[in-house]
Formats: structure tokens, sequence, C-alpha cells
């Protein structure tokens, strides 16, 4: 894939959190614009009212335009969704006003499904606000699991430069968790997590560490069955199929102790055990992406941030990096392509170099 040809569509997200301030931040510095056409999903005067409000952003200029078709390079590109005054009132729960975030995903999600864009950087959303305006989703993710054909396996995968981080189970309680977690389940996940690691990536045999459930991964027994009963099953099984799995490993220890840097990806049984120590390592710079999709969408690895809100404070680093990581991908995919299209390919290239 040509890189000055990548359109990256972006949704706005929250109006009322710091969506657009990271959007517009990102965006202000032309180098990002070098190898990527951006589209941004939202209404003329929300983005308006953004730039005069948020410090430093009021000479930032960008390009309104009626689709994603008539966007222009090196320019930040804005979709039209609704023109109409939207009350925006940031750093406040936007509740039922949560109606144009999900104008500007619906939009945006149309146009990455029927290929008028190549990839989706979605900007935080208020998930109670969403479903006080009517989204009948628990997040970005079922949602276009949805829009993509209703896919059921999917994977929540948080990326900052190699350390990948995954989870069998995902926006539940924990009082569920263990009920979530099954030998087919993590299976499931497992899988998902060794092909995008292989196609999305370029890892050629990854290799994938799975955290335990209980403390000490269960102590053989004596702290919770689980772990022997459920997830050893499930790590012979990957092996026995090629996939190169080990664990369970205690949780508690395995990030402090380094040992998180020997393996290509991280399965962890519930949100927190793996995003808690994900974003201590790499808070500002981890990105939230949706593995086991036809299309690709990464999204910053924080929320809607309202108590900074329009205080013109807000890291756009991960939203940076979101739109990085979505260009990475789709090339990764692009080869991976090749790749299999032409299988004797790389020995060839291999074998060419040698020679030389």
């Amino acid at each position: 894939m040509n890189a000055s040809s990548i359109r990256i569509g972006i949704s706005c997200g929250d109006l009322n959190g710091i969506g657009l301030e990271v959007v517009l931040k990102t965006f202000e510095d032309p180098r990002m614009m070098l190898d990527l056409t951006p589209i941004l999903y939202c209404g003329a005067k929300a983005v308006s009212l953004h730039r005069k409000t948020i410090p430093g952003l009021d000479q930032m200029q960008v390009h309104g335009i009626a689709q994603a078709q008539d966007a222009v390079p090196k320019k930040l590109n804005v979709v039209h969704v609704w023109e109409e005054d939207v009350n925006i009132a940031l750093g406040s729960p936007s509740g039922a006003d949560a109606i144009y975030a999900i104008k500007s995903l619906e939009a945006a999600a149309q146009d990455l499904t029927s290929g008028k864009i190549d990839a989706l950087v979605t900007a935080p959303i208020d998930k109670h606000s969403m479903e006080m305006a009517g989204f009948a989703f628990p997040g970005h993710t079922e949602f276009l699991a949805h829009m993509a054909g209703g896919e059921p396996d999917v994977l929540m995968l948080l990326v900052s430069g190699d350390l990948r981080v995954g989870t069998v189970t995902g926006h539940v309680p924990l009082r569920n968790v263990a009920d979530g977690v099954s030998t087919e389940r993590i299976l499931v996940k497992a899988r998902l997590m060794h092909q995008s690691l292989i196609r999305d990536f370029g890892i050629n045999a990854p290799r994938i560490a799975v955290l335990g459930l209980n403390p000490h991964a269960g102590d053989g027994g004596t702290l919770g069955s689980e772990d022997k009963e459920r997830i050893v099953p499930a790590v012979r099984k990957l092996n026995d199929e090629g996939i190169i799995t080990m664990g369970p490993y205690p949780a508690d220890g395995f990030f402090g102790s380094g040992t998180y840097k020997h393996f290509d990806g991280v399965l962890a049984m519930y949100h927190d055990q793996g995003l808690a120590p994900f974003k201590a390592l790499s808070f500002g710079n981890g990105v939230n992406y949706t593995a086991g999709l036809p299309i690709v969408r990464t999204s910053p690895d924080h929320g809607t941030a309202l108590d900074i809100a329009g205080k013109g404070i807000a890291d756009e680093g991960s939203f940076r990096h979101a739109v990085w990581l979505a260009c990475d991908i789709l090339r990764s995919r692009d080869a991976y392509k090749d790749m299999t299209a032409n299988p004797l390919q790389p020995q060839k290239r291999e074998k060419e170099r040698k020679e030389r």
C-alpha cells in the first residue's frame, strides 16, 4: 500500500471530552499528514468551537468536505455529518447529546466497511452516555464487529511497541469473570491473538504467554480449580496445534519481573488483570486495537477525561500512536497477502540476497 494513499477515518467521540482536542493536536503537526490523509467525521461547528476554545489551536486550518471521496491530501479533512448546533459543555457528561458521537461513529464505520476509508481511529466515548443516547452496544468493539458482518469473536489487544496484551473476558463485572473463563474461550482468544501477531504485526512464529486466573495461578488447586481445570488444558491444546503458548503464569509477578519481555503477546483472563499493568508500563503511548476483524480499527488507550476537557492539557501521544499503528497494520496485512499469494517469494529473496 502506497503510504500517501492511506485514508484514515476518525470518529469524533464524546464531544464534551478530550477526543477532539487530541485529534486536532495530532494533526496540528503537518508531518502527520505526509504519509496519510486524515478524515474526521464530525460537525463543522463542533470542530470550530474546539479550535476556538482549546488554547493554541485557534489558528489551525481544517478542510470541510461532503464525503470521504473528496478528501484532500496533507489537510485535516472534516466530513460534515451534521449541520446543527450542539450543546457542548466541555467537562460535563454528555448524556443524550452522545447521539452525535453515535452519528460520527456510524458514518465512519459505514465508509470503512464500504472501502471509502482504509482504517478507523476512534476517539473516546462515554459508555453510559452512549447508552442514554440509544447506542445498542457495550462499546466500539461490539459495534464494529456487528458492522463487519456480525463476527462473534474479536480480541481487544492493547499495544505499545513490543508489548501486546489481550483479554479473555472484556467489559464484564468482576463477579462474572470466572464463569466467562472457559477452555474453549481461551482457545478462541489465543487463536485470534496468534493470527493477529502473524498477519497484523509480521511475527512469523509468535510466542504467547497465558496468565492464570487465581492468585499464584491457583497454587495447584489450593486457591481455585480454574487454572488447573480450564487454563492448563487450553495451553496444551494450543501447543498441540502448533501455537507456541506458555503458562498459566501467576499474574502478580509476571510484569514486574520483566517476564513479559520474552513474549510477543500476553493473554490475560480479565480486563484489569491485563490493562492495569499495561497502562502502568505504557500510559500515554498505548493503543487499543480490535484484532480479529476484517477491517482495521485502533483507538487511544484512555477515556474521555472529562476532568481536564477544555483546558488544553490533554496529551495527544496515545492518539498519535493509534494513527501510526493503524497504518502499520494496513501495511503488514498487505505484506501478508503478498506472502500467502506467493509463498516462495521470501525464500527467493533470501536466496538472491545470499548470492549477492
